[in-house]
């Protein structure tokens, strides 16, 4: 069974946010990098299954600040406007002005639980879990008003 770290959709690497705006944050999801994932194998009596699921992903958005959001967060709608995200956001108080690269490392860790089955004439069952990274670099700026 492959797992793998979230597949981070937001935010992404490419833009850059703002400070004090609020940042909604969300992965795709898929079988290997947010689940279920399940597998099966058999070896004459004995049988074992797997069924893998993310419990939980932890943010830890470079500029200290930690997060730990419960799903997958909630895909920005452009209606929501500068609303704050329902289920999993942070809203940065610093630049990543002087940060490597003018950008902070933004890291996605998500808990993988693992339940099990072993079949070999009686049947034993368990729970293990996983912890698996991603990473990307996000840029965060200030705004300023310039008056006349």
């Amino acid at each position: 069974m492959k797992l793998e770290g979230p597949h981070i959709a937001s935010p992404q690497a490419a833009g850059t946010y703002a400070v004090g705006v609020p940042m909604w944050l969300w992965v795709n999801q898929s079988p290997t990098t947010f689940g279920p994932n399940t597998a099966t194998a058999s070896e004459g009596a004995v049988a074992v299954s797997a069924r893998a699921k993310v419990a939980s992903i932890t943010w830890q958005f470079g500029d200290g600040a930690t997060l730990t959001c419960n799903g997958p967060g909630t895909v920005y709608q452009a209606s929501s406007g500068m609303k704050p995200s329902p289920t999993c956001g942070h809203t940065f108080a610093k630049s990543s002005a002087g940060q490597s690269g003018q950008r902070f490392a933004l890291t996605a860790t998500a808990t993988w639980q693992v339940d099990w089955t072993v079949t070999a004439g009686a049947r034993d069952t368990g729970q293990f879990t996983e912890i698996r990274q991603s990473q990307t670099q996000i840029g965060v700026g200030e705004l300023q008003a310039v008056g006349n």
